[in-house]
This record gives C-alpha cells, structure tokens and sequence, in this order.
C-alpha cells in the first residue's frame, strides 16, 4: 500500500487552511469517510457488473435500489455512511459487513490496555477521551470476554514431548463470591525446551495452594503431550515432592535453595543473621556435594546447638537441595532458585496492583493470561550458554533427550 510522498503532504498543507490539530483530524475523518463511501461503490459496482453512469451496458436484472444510513465508530470518531442496496438484497459489502458497526480497532486497544491493569471504568473514561467513542464498563468487560475460547484454545494446546526444566509456583488473590472474600491461588507452570526458551506452559485457577492440585496439573501436563522433564524446580511446599514422583518418576527435584534460606534465616536470631548467613554461603557455593556436605556439617558444629531446626530442614530435605551440586555455574544459574518464575509473578503484580480483589475465577484467569501474552513476547532469546548446558544434561540423564533433539 503506497503513502503520500513528502511533496504532496506539502500540498496537502498549502491547499488547506489548518489552524490546529483538530482541522487536520476533521480533514482525515471526512476523507476517511469519502474512501469508505467509493470502496462500497465500488463493491456494489463489481457486483452488478456496471457503473451507475453506464445503465446502457446493463446486464442484469439486478439493479441499485437507493441507501441505507449506517453509523460507524472509527478511530476519528463517529462517521455517517450510505450504503447503498441491490433490488434484490443480495450485495453483503466486504469492507465494511453488514452488522459491522465498529471498525476502529477499538477492541484491539481496550484488550491492550486490560492487560496493562487498567480498570474497566479507567478504559471506558480513555477511549472516550482519545477517540470520543462512547463503551460503558459493561461493554469494556464483554470486549475482554471475547478471549475467553483463546484462553481455553491455549489452556488445553499440545505441549513439547519434553523439557529440560519446569518451574512451578503459585501466586495468591482474593475474589469476591456472593458477598464472600475467597482466596484463590493462580498455579503457574514455566517449561524450559529443549532449545532454551522459556515457555508458560498453563496458569489454573484453584483454592488455596496444595499438592493434591498441583498433581492435578501435572497430569494435565501428560495429558497434552508432555513424556518427561528432566528436573522440576519447586518451593517447598508439603507434599509437592511425592505429587511429582508420581506423575513423572524418573524426573529429579530441585528445591529453590532462597526459599529454603529464607526458611532457615526464620529460626536465628538478628544478632546472628549475618554471620550465619555468611556461614551458610560456604554450602550453597561448594564445588560439589562432597563438599557442600562437609560445610554443612562444620555449619551444624558451630551453629546446630543454638539453632536446631535451621539445619535439620537442610538435612531433613538434602535429596532435593542437593541435585544442582553436580552442575557446573551455567546449569546452576538456571535451577538454584525458581527466580525466573517469581520474576513472572512481579509482572502480574504490576498488572493487578490496581484489584485489591476480583469479581469472578475467569476475570482473574483473563488478566493473567493477558499479562502473561506480553510476557512471552519479550522471551526472544534463549538462555545463555545453552549448547554447553544442553551437553550437561546429556550427560546426567544419558537416553532421555537424544530422540527428541534434531
């Protein structure tokens, strides 16, 4: 499609008497209005196969049959046509259909901003402001309906066969339910492939977070195609270890090693958070497990009387903070800590910090997924170094990858 050359933009300018920006938006609104008008012409034209000022050559017994008045809502604001009809009712224009009233893009823009967090009466003041194109709340929240079958569409699409690495965790809203505030739990799942991008596998929507619905998912997983997964990196929470074995038994489990500080910090005094937490950097940056161990012990002689429970929950859960020891720094950066995932969670909280609660289960699916949409986007690369890490991991679970890779 060809645009205006610099020179006749000038003249544009010369042959107009613009005074503001507002005369050069009525002048695009009235041309825009012109070039919808001739396309229907023409459309109709091609349809009857002759133009109206050559009746002459007329072969049909099809013929005009005057206008239909139809109001549009465009991006210059509300612009009157005539639509012109056949005798016979059988002209269904193609650039502007029949029951076509907006033709704007409006819904595009109200969907873009739903997803940045803004509210629905926040949307409805804006696309009022920016194109005097009048949709009350109501309106703005059926606009954002209509993705409900591509939530469903993604929710239920076929996954890869396998992945390196899957992260789970869940973040926490409130909704409101006949007068009542429920908590809900948002279960979100981030796939690893075997190239090294980075991929939201699916969000559900269930009660407060629990092992039982998390195997739930998992099984879901399965269900749309995923065999295996290398390593899952988790929290802590109970029970989520056994719901992992049994959808995936030949999957390892590495639990985020900040959570599992954090966790451990809760137990010691503030007047010796520092030196034991410095202590503890020797067993989360050893060489290995051999070595880790050996700072652990040492760690538990100088600390272990005072503060029992901080070094049992390491003992206690060794099997699935040890993993990542084998790994070498490319490896570790990626499954230490399930930071990729709770950076995810900042960006929904930047996009829902507006709702101190939602109205329904589906509006708070709608916006996570919308924000998640935008996310996505951005993960254009993969991570780094990932020959050398892909190379690691043939080695760790020889057999498992060599059938999928191409």
């Amino acid at each position: 499609m060809s645009t205006l050359t610099k020179e006749q933009v000038k003249e544009l300018v010369r042959g107009n008497n613009f005074q503001s920006v507002n005369d050069v938006s009525t002048y695009l609104k009235d041309i825009f209005k012109d070039m919808i008008q001739e396309l229907l012409e023409a459309e109709l034209e091609a349809k009857l196969g002759y133009s109206k000022e050559d009746a002459g050559n007329k072969n049909t017994d099809n013929s005009r049959n005057g206008y239909t008045p139809k109001t549009l809502k465009s991006e210059f604001g509300e612009v009157k046509i005539q639509v012109p009809r056949d005798r016979k009712g059988e002209f269904e224009p193609k650039v502007v259909p029949k029951y076509q009233r907006n033709v704007s893009g409006i819904e595009e823009k109200v969907i873009s901003l739903y997803a940045r967090g803004m509210s629905t009466r926040d949307i409805e003041e804006q696309i009022q402001e920016i194109y005097g194109i009048s949709l009350s709340a109501e309106m703005v929240s059926k606009i954002t309906d209509r993705i409900a079958p591509e939530i469903k569409e993604w929710q239920l699409r076929p996954l890869d066969a396998v992945y390196s690495f899957i992260f789970m965790d869940a973040i926490h809203y409130k909704i409101r339910d006949d007068g009542r505030i429920l908590n809900r739990a948002a279960y979100v799942v981030l796939g690893v492939t075997l190239d090294g991008s980075k991929d939201i596998l699916g969000i559900w929507i269930g009660e407060n977070e629990s092992s039982k619905f998390w195997l739930g998912i998992l099984n879901d997983l399965k269900q749309r195609g995923v065999q295996d997964v290398l390593l899952f990196c988790v929290d802590g929470l109970t029970g989520l270890k056994e719901a992992i074995n049994a959808a995936f038994p030949k999957a390892e489990i590495q639990r985020c090693i900040i959570h599992q500080l954090r966790n451990s910090f809760k137990y010691v005094s503030y007047k010796d958070l520092k030196a034991f937490s410095k202590d503890f950097k020797d067993v989360y940056h050893a060489i290995n497990e051999d070595v880790a161990l050996e700072k652990l012990y040492a760690l538990k002689d100088k600390w272990g009387k005072e503060y029992p429970f901080a070094i049992r929950s390491w003992e206690n859960n060794w099997d699935v903070l040890s993993p990542f020891y084998k790994f070498p720094a490319e490896v570790r950066k990626i499954i230490y800590t399930t930071n990729i995932i709770e950076g995810l969670h900042r960006q929904f909280r930047k996009v829902t910090k507006a709702k101190t609660m939602f109205p329904t289960d589906s509006s708070l699916e709608k916006m996570l997924y919308l924000a998640s949409r935008n996310v996505v986007k951005k993960w254009t690369q993969r991570y780094k170094n990932w020959d050398r890490v892909l190379s690691e991991l043939m080695i760790h679970y020889p057999g498992r990858l060599e059938n999928y890779l191409q």
